[in-house]
């Protein structure tokens, strides 16, 4: 059983790494769209989906953080 702390400093720790291999997997993606010169269009749309498509998994994993810890058993 985790306590709200551990949960903490885990998603931390989880959404610092994703957020870096996101942010340069999107770069590497932008780079081949713009050497392969896409339209204009194409190279918009691709920069408003990446620009927001960390947001799901981000909230998820800020969601498991913040879950309440489960009540004590009596004993």
């Amino acid at each position: 059983m985790m306590t709200i702390r551990t949960r903490k400093l885990i998603g931390t720790i989880v959404l610092l790494v994703f957020l870096a291999v996101y942010a340069l997997l999107a770069m590497a993606v932008a780079i081949v769209l713009q050497v392969k010169t896409s339209s204009k269009l194409v190279e918009l749309a691709y920069y408003a989906v990446a620009g927001l498509a960390w947001v799901l998994p981000a909230g998820l994993i800020i969601s498991w953080m913040g879950r309440p810890d489960p009540p004590a058993p009596d004993a």
